[in-house]
């Protein structure tokens, strides 16, 4: 069984000590079996709050859907499938009475 190098220094030189691993050349102690949540870029509405696959919001100004000549109006509703990291476009989301499409996540706030 290979241990995993140290999570500070990267060193391959871990050795493990009863239920903890440790690194020799920066002394750094911890427990592989706690996964510590990914660092990632916390995708954030029109006022702040975060957002997370699974909510709802509303949308704070009229949008033109690209394509065609509709126009998804302020307080309209969507549910959020899946949070992509780009530029544009961030939220994968179901809209009510548009169908599915991707919004930016500036022009929503948490329902």
């Amino acid at each position: 069984m290979s241990l995993p190098p140290c999570p500070q220094c990267q060193s391959e030189f871990v050795y493990q000590d009863q239920r903890l691993l440790v690194c020799p050349e920066c002394a750094h102690e911890w427990d592989p079996s706690i996964v510590e949540p990914e660092e990632g870029v916390a995708i954030k509405d029109a006022n702040g709050n975060p957002l997370a696959e699974g909510d709802r919001v509303t949308l704070i100004k009229d949008l033109k859907v690209k394509g065609s000549s509709q126009v998804m109006k302020i307080g309209t509703r969507a549910f959020i499938r899946r949070i992509k990291d780009g530029k544009d476009h961030q939220l994968d989301c179901r809209v009510d009475g548009a169908g599915e499409m991707m919004i930016t996540a500036s022009f929503v706030k948490k329902a």
